[in-house]
């Protein structure tokens, strides 16, 4: 026991070797069957942990604690460890289909809230836009050449001081005219939104007195790094009214409707929940729930103003994150091959945790060079991958030789003289721009499908994005297959996963015939194929009845 009365508690079942098992959050191990896996049951940038899990034995597993602890899946002993807990609790249901259990975990969990029409188009982002006049002119761009954009983001350090909630005067003069422009064109504007106070800000001393901030259980407060700041609450009532309060005067009165919430695991560094303190209690037993926590602030925020289909994009989520309209994508990733074949499982992992709005950052987030072909390549395939996920959104902080950027330089305010190296499509040459032009205007043909297949998330917790064997349960190749997934019920994707591919075997599940999207060519279920992959595209099957068309 701990001295509060609490317990570190174990809970030991019986292994099978023949068990398979799904979900658990977004990983970055690169696995969709997890069997075999050690996984801390904490948030980190990049691993969201959410500790339900899927089994082909026919049943769900929800350990329902937010705090600190450890899943082990091992051939000898499967172990859920809590560090810091008052009791164990945990949620089972049971069926034969995975789609059921999917089903019947949302409505224990909450289901997923309505997804908005915005949000089924191309994105466009990148480290970072600095100021009104660089965004405005990217936006004109598209529009010039066009290319349909649905939304444009604006990254961080866009605000004064951090705390303060409000763009920067000096480099956005005026929001609400550019909000104007961007939609005049057809492009929503979503800002990111930190919860980091800074002690200088204009708000720190208020949200400290009223004890909306976290604090340290001893010593001073709470600090991010080096930086002089701390984080508000979420896991407070008060805290998330007066965060939403800043945020309608800072950017909703300028007609911003869309926010990104980063670093909201929370990022607290160093990292030392056994000495944090949230509203609901010690770090180590409550810290899990924060992101949860936050994204209702600005859920409950929307809905009161009237917005029907509100969504943000957060860097986490626990469990229930999905009825707050909550969408993840799977933040700072290298900019590799390897990265790309990892994000494959981790999509279909979080999407069998009951998220199903989820992205990646086209072409990961950091270490790419835009004069570099393995790095263009590498955004192609990307590219031909996001097409088939829930959110299509290019981000990332880009190199360039010519611009002399040095792994380890500063990013954002701190260093105003770094590099903006472009992560526009026509940032990367001709011939690469005219192959990524052609998925956006794939993705803006396939809007009707995607949203129809939210519609049907939205009623019955199914991912857009998910695993062959969810659709196919009875073949047992199915639940081998790693590489490949559905993107609903009509489509089978194969993304290309490593660098020079031109083609790849695909598994066409038993159960249905498939044609080939591109050549429109036939094949029986239970089929193992050689697919040709060029440049130009990945394969793509379509089941047999889909009026589908994706050749323009």
């Amino acid at each position: 026991t701990h001295r509060n009365g609490s317990w570190k508690v174990e809970q030991r079942f019986y292994p099978d070797d023949a068990e398979k098992l799904y979900g658990l959050g977004q990983r970055q191990h690169g696995y969709l069957d997890q069997k075999g896996c050690v996984m801390d049951l904490m948030h980190r940038n990049s691993e969201v942990s959410i500790p339900f899990m899927i089994s082909n034995k026919g049943y769900g597993f929800l350990w329902n604690y937010p705090g600190v602890g450890q899943v082990a899946l091992g051939r000898n002993d499967t172990r859920w460890t809590a560090e810091v807990a008052h009791q164990i609790d945990y949620y089972v249901v049971m069926d034969e289909s995975p789609a059921a259990l999917i089903q019947q975990y949302a409505e224990a969990t909450g289901m997923p809230t309505a997804f908005p029409e915005w949000g089924s188009g191309f994105w466009q982002c990148k480290l970072r836009y600095k100021t009104q006049k660089e965004l405005l002119a990217v936006a004109r761009e598209y529009y010039r050449r066009k290319l349909p954009v649905s939304v444009m983001v604006i990254d961080f350090h866009h605000w004064t001081t951090s705390g303060d909630w409000a763009f920067d005067p000096d480099a956005w003069p005026d929001p609400s005219a550019m909000v104007r422009e961007l939609k005049s064109m057809g492009m929503e504007c979503m800002v990111s939104i930190w919860p980091t106070v800074d002690y200088a800000c204009r708000n720190y001393a208020h949200m400290r007195d009223q004890g909306l901030l976290i604090r340290n259980e001893r010593g001073q407060s709470v600090q991010n790094g080096a930086a002089l700041e701390t984080f508000y609450d979420a896991t407070n009532p008060e805290a998330r009214a007066f965060l939403w309060d800043q945020v309608s005067k800072g950017y909703v009165e300028h007609g911003v409707r869309l926010f990104w919430l980063d670093t909201m695991e929370p990022e607290i560094i160093p990292l030392e929940l056994d000495n944090t303190r949230f509203h609901l209690g010690n770090g180590m037993e409550v810290g899990g729930i924060y992101p949860l926590c936050h994204q209702q602030a600005f859920h409950e925020g929307l809905t009161g103003m009237g917005e029907s289909a509100p969504m943000t994009l957060g860097r986490s989520a626990w469990v229930g994150s999905q009825r707050y309209g909550s969408a993840v994508w799977s933040a700072d990733i290298p900019s590799t091959f390897d990265s790309l074949r990892r994000q494959v499982a981790g999509g279909l992992n979080i999407g069998m945790s009951g998220i199903p709005w989820w992205t990646t950052d086209i072409g990961g987030f950091h270490g790419g060079d835009i004069d570099d072909p393995s790095f263009r390549e590498l955004l192609v395939r990307w590219f031909q991958y996001a097409v088939f996920c829930p959110i299509m959104r290019l981000h990332g902080v880009r190199r360039q030789a010519a611009a002399k950027v040095k792994p380890g330089d500063p990013i954002g305010k701190a260093n105003p003289n770094h590099p903006n190296v472009a992560n526009e499509v026509w940032s990367y040459g001709e011939e690469t721009c005219a192959l990524l032009s052609d998925q956006i205007r794939l993705r803006e043909r396939m809007r009707p499908y995607i949203m129809k297949q939210m519609k049907l998330a939205e009623t019955t917790g199914l991912p857009p994005m998910r695993p062959l064997f969810v659709d196919f349960p009875d073949d047992p190749q199915a639940w081998e297959i790693e590489d490949q997934f559905l993107f609903g019920s009509e489509l089978l994707i194969a993304p290309i996963l490593s660098e020079g591919t031109r083609s790849r075997s695909v598994y066409l599940p038993v159960g249905s015939e498939w044609r080939d999207a591109w050549t429109a060519a036939r094949f029986e279920g239970g089929t193992m194929l050689e697919a040709d992959a060029p440049i130009e595209r990945i394969p793509v099957f379509l089941r047999a009845g889909s009026t589908l068309e994706l050749s323009c």
